[in-house]
């Protein structure tokens, strides 16, 4: 018979990676999304009784990640200061070069359009639920949308000219 602790610990074992992916694409910081993600988990923890009977827990594991990080941005906790460049770095490959380019973009969007974009497009979430998130209308859903892609094509044209279609591409 598993307890609730097992349950607990399996649910993290199977959501673990991609909560913390999910939180790093909203932070653009390992360190941060770290602990971000022991934030959440341990919020989801305390409720994991009425949590576990949800009809999806990853779904309400997100909406605490999401708030989290609101939260965390409003309040302005964190004084470290990254680092332009780390000591003895591997060599980077072209994806992760993109990757990095595109944590870096993010930074550069507003925590809620920063939001937006990786619950919209990382996590493939539906605009009418991307909006009961973070609670806002869908029409400002869809606009903040709109204009934080606009931003993160104008601050890394290529990577908008890698995922054109090659028809597209061609006419260039």
């Amino acid at each position: 018979m598993t307890t609730q602790h097992d349950d607990f610990a399996e649910f993290v074992h199977a959501t673990g990676r991609r909560i913390h992916f999910a939180a790093l694409m909203l932070c653009g910081d390992h360190h941060l999304a770290e602990d971000l993600t022991q934030t959440t988990y341990a919020k989801v923890y305390v409720r994991w009784a009425q949590v576990s009977v949800m009809q999806s827990p990853l779904a309400y594991t997100h909406t605490v990640l999401t708030h989290t990080f609101m939260s965390h941005r409003r309040l302005r906790r964190s004084s470290e200061q990254p680092v332009e460049q780390l000591p003895d770095r591997a060599e980077d490959s072209p994806d992760q070069v993109v990757r990095l380019d595109l944590v870096a973009a993010l930074r550069q969007l507003s925590p809620r359009d920063r939001a937006v974009v990786v619950l919209r497009y990382w996590e493939d979430l539906s605009v009418e639920r991307t909006a009961e998130l973070l609670g806002i209308r869908q029409d400002a859903c869809r606009g903040r949308a709109a204009r934080a892609l606009g931003r993160l094509r104008d601050l890394m044209p290529s990577l908008d000219d890698q995922l054109a279609p090659p028809n597209k591409r061609a006419q260039s």
